[in-house]
């Protein structure tokens, strides 16, 4: 029996609670979700990957410890250890001013370590922020880390194209785009809080899909090197890839000059009496469930380092919307833009106009693009291959 003892936070899931175990006195955090069906659903999926990260030791891995779960009525409440506060708090507590190198170095190691041994047991998480990730006692040193929320986590051969998983300024380029996607999305996250964690503020504030890839194209290459260590600035340079294909992989990031040589030394991580060890099978390396081709960023009336510029504005093709006019464009499903660039799906607008995915009915290949009322602007394209 879990006795109810302080709120600790909610979300769209439902709420976590601080309870006191009435049998053996223990204190526990437990995840209440709400009966809503698909809610219900997603409390089952997290069971599903929680099961698998029992073959983990949590504390060596920096992964929350789960105890299983129960039912109340027809809510699912899942039972984990209870951490101290989490990391965003950590953060604010600081007054967003960022944390010394010595706080910055160990986080960084400890959550590259997550993500590699969720990689080794085929897991993508998904939604890496610092939300989601939780300091076990503020006030032992040196700090330890753990990553928390498997809701929207999943198997890396499960992964969907176009499917809208993360959190809005910590989802990587291609999430926004609707395109192919594996474990390299987690990597992009943990650059976006290792950026978070040595300056206190977000890299890539926004509201929409629409924001973010604006601040993208504005400002990547231009992080704030005086505020980082130069093997820092680096490493975080490798996390943020556009090209997922060339973003740095977990046990790369463990083995960078970054981190000090006794950090480097991970000590196992399996737990094989939580599974016999009979039927374990384990792969260290990243998943090729989808092979990208590489990736380049071109640029026409854009700021963007190491960009090439085109010559000419491709003109918009009107012919699917005869009614369409140079003052007032209307773009949607199935115009074409240019001589071959048909729109699949809206991703934004603003002043200048409307952002929009399109495929190039030539190559296959799908394009980001910038319109304007009369012109095209290449301002951002990320050539995929199925």
């Amino acid at each position: 029996v879990q006795r109810y003892e302080a709120f600790l936070g909610e979300g769209s899931f439902g709420v976590v609670t601080k309870c006191r175990n009435t049998k053996n006195n223990q204190t526990v955090a437990i995840k209440v979700n709400k009966s809503d069906p698909e809610i219900l659903q997603q409390a089952k999926q997290e069971i599903f990957i929680l099961e698998q990260l029992q073959r983990l030791d949590p504390d060596r891995c920096n992964i929350v410890e789960w105890n299983g779960y129960f039912l109340d009525g027809e809510r699912i409440c899942l039972n984990f250890e209870l951490l101290d506060q989490s990391l965003s708090d950590y953060i604010g507590d600081r007054n967003n001013q960022g944390l010394p190198i010595r706080e910055l170095r160990p986080i960084l190691h400890q959550l590259a370590n997550a993500l590699f041994h969720l990689g080794s047991v085929g897991i993508v998480h998904a939604d890496l922020k610092p939300v989601n990730i939780m300091v076990v006692n503020r006030h032992e040193s040196p700090i330890k880390v753990k990553l928390i929320d498997f809701g929207i986590a999943c198997n890396t051969s499960a992964v969907i194209a176009g499917g809208a998983v993360g959190t809005i300024g910590y989802c990587a380029p291609e999430i926004m785009l609707g395109t192919p996607y594996n474990e390299a999305i987690d990597m992009w996250s943990l650059g976006l809080v290792a950026v978070e964690l040595a300056t206190g503020v977000p890299l890539y504030p926004g509201e929409d899909d629409y924001d973010v890839l604006k601040f993208i194209i504005e400002t990547q290459g231009q992080l704030p090197d005086h505020l980082l260590e130069s093997d820092e600035t680096e490493l975080i340079k490798q996390m943020l890839a556009l090209d997922a294909n060339q973003r740095i992989t977990p046990s790369e990031v463990l083995k960078h000059p970054f981190f000090d040589t006794g950090l480097s030394k991970r000590a196992p991580c399996l737990d094989i009496n939580s599974t016999g060890g009979e039927n374990l099978v384990l792969s260290q390396q990243p998943s090729t469930a989808f092979k990208l081709e590489k990736s380049w960023i071109t640029k026409f009336n854009c700021s963007f380092q190491n960009s090439v510029e085109f010559p000419q504005k491709g003109q918009v093709n009107t012919s699917a919307n005869p009614s369409s006019s140079e003052d007032d464009l209307e773009i949607t499903e199935g115009t074409i833009l240019g001589d071959h660039h048909v729109v699949e799906a809206f991703l934004g607008e603003g002043g200048f106009g409307l952002v929009t995915r399109c495929r190039d009915t030539k190559t296959t290949k799908l394009w980001l693009l910038k319109s304007t009322r009369a012109t095209l602007e290449f301002c951002y394209r990320q050539n995929w291959k199925f």
